[in-house]
């Protein structure tokens, strides 16, 4: 019996195409980048895991094809924050040495596949901190 997999919205699939234009970009500047689309949990997805010096950042990354409704950054509330957050921890706690430092960094994209030359790329780095009713491992 062969079970196929649905396939991806065309939401799905610009959100797939932003975070390659994201990886892309921070590659470019120096980050290494460590995972992508990494699920913890039923609901804990971190887009990116990157490391720049000794630095371990977590990256979200928010794509959309205008700004009509507001900039794809403000779409990382305080749920998302949490989520992200407790996902890194959750990750923190695998690794066998800990970073020095790490941090949440949101990547805006703006644009689409089907855009040229290139959709506008916002990097905000240090986004948020880390709520204070998590602790660090």
């Amino acid at each position: 019996m062969t079970v196929c997999k649905p396939r991806a919205t065309r939401r799905q699939q610009t959100g797939l195409w932003g975070e390659g234009e994201a990886e892309r970009y921070l590659k470019a500047r120096g980050y290494a980048v460590l995972g992508r689309r990494f699920r913890i949990g039923p609901r804990d997805e971190i887009d990116l895991i990157c490391r720049v010096r000794d630095t371990l950042v977590f990256v979200e990354v928010k794509t959309r094809a205008n700004e009509d409704f507001g900039r794809p950054a403000a779409a990382v509330n305080r749920r998302k924050q949490h989520r992200l957050a407790r996902a890194a921890m959750r990750y923190l706690k695998r690794l066998k040495s800990q970073p020095a430092g790490f941090r949440f960094d949101v990547v805006e994209v703006v644009g689409g596949p089907q855009d040229c030359p290139k959709p506008a790329i916002r990097h905000i780095e240090n986004a948020f901190p880390l709520p204070e009713y998590f602790r660090v491992p």
